[in-house]
């Protein structure tokens, strides 16, 4: 059985190493995992008792339509219903934007190194990806609009985006939105966007109203911490969703995934807690990385890049050993850093304490 050729050099991702995995391989009994920007203080309790009742209905096929949550995120966002589209993660939303829209040779752009599944899922639809390199870790918004062509379909940006953890400012957003030919769909991921705290970060719901070619992302996975439940979220233009619509899967979205998430934008104090302990541990991070005299990137969502000075398989490898693990910059574009998620304040310490040991170490190689 022969695939389709255009899929054959395609990279399987690379998630980060799983605590068991690595207890089991170096024989270590206590692993804390800073690699996959996943929610240190888990989720709400309200989701868990809300997973427990459907157990009752596992038997059930799902709500294909997802009605009750997209009616309470519709409420909490002032959009229309049909606004909104549920799929398993952002990730598949993604997939479904691609799948709906890309033909081969058809351009799409994104810039150099952000989230990685923008790329992929074009790729599979055979379109021509045009990468455009970071300007200080932060989109290139005119490098973009200058590749900008008739072939364009779609452009993907990660805000704030992921690895580098930068962020585009809602003047620049707006700016760079009024020059996009209307032909060309903008996608701004807004996964780590309830992290944000800076006043600057676009209302991208405002822009919604303006710009019937915007389309945003958001997910559970992150401060609501149902990473593992893979519940996300379009919003858009109700022609651009209904064409999105029109390739998703039925039942894309677990009852399990739809109660939790659904409970959990009830428990808002919940993640008003988890935003101030991600900024408290921000600060944590970023204080010891200047008294180390390490550079990084300005973080603006749960998780830092920052140059180690050192290869960044070799400081992968020796954290590991330590039991930590954080996502290495080689896997990402970044050979000497390292990206590392804002844990809990006893979890920074100890990854703090192995940094040092291993900087150590490793500079006398």
């Amino acid at each position: 059985m022969k695939p389709k050729t255009n899929v054959l050099h395609l990279p399987v991702y690379q998630p980060g190493k799983p605590i068991e995995e690595v207890k089991r391989e170096l024989g270590l009994t206590e692993v804390i995992k800073l690699a996959s920007n996943e929610n240190p203080f888990g989720c709400s309790p309200s989701a868990i008792e809300a997973i427990r009742a459907e157990m009752e209905n596992i038997h059930y096929y799902p709500d294909g339509d997802a009605g009750a949550l997209r009616l309470k995120l519709a409420e909490m966002l002032d959009v229309q219903l049909n606004q909104i589209i549920l799929g398993a993660g952002s990730d598949e939303v993604i997939l479904m934007l691609a799948r709906a829209y890309l033909v081969a040779g058809d351009e799409t752009i994104m810039s150099m190194n952000t989230f990685p599944q923008y790329k992929h899922n074009s790729e599979i639809e055979n379109a021509v990806c045009i990468e455009i390199p970071h300007k200080e870790g932060k989109h290139d918004l005119y490098g973009i609009l200058s590749r900008i062509s008739e072939r364009t379909k779609i452009v993907w940006i990660c805000n704030p985006n992921n690895p580098t953890g930068t962020m585009v400012s809602h003047a620049e957003l707006e700016f760079f939105l009024r020059l996009i030919p209307p032909h060309v769909l903008v996608v701004v991921d807004e996964a780590y966007s309830d992290y944000v705290t800076h006043r600057d970060y676009p209302d991208g719901l405002c822009l919604l109203k303006d710009y019937p070619n915007l389309v945003l992302l958001r997910t559970f996975s992150k401060i609501y911490g149902l990473a593992s439940m893979r519940i996300g979220y379009g919003i858009g233009h109700p022609n651009v969703i209904r064409t999105i619509n029109q390739v998703r899967e039925p039942f894309n979205t677990s009852r399990f995934a739809q109660a939790a998430a659904l409970a959990s934008l009830e428990d808002q104090i919940f993640v008003e807690r988890c935003r101030m302990h991600n900024r408290e541990g921000i600060i944590q991070l970023s204080s010891e990385f200047d008294n180390m005299g390490l550079r990084y990137y300005e973080p603006h969502g749960n998780f830092i890049l920052v140059d180690v000075q050192r290869p960044s398989k070799i400081m992968f490898d020796e954290l590991l050993k330590r039991g930590v693990i954080i996502r290495g910059g080689h896997a990402l574009g970044f050979p000497t850093h390292i990206r590392v998620t804002v844990g809990r304040a006893k979890q920074n310490d100890k990854f703090l304490r192995s940094l040092r040991e291993v900087m150590a170490i490793v500079a006398q190689r």
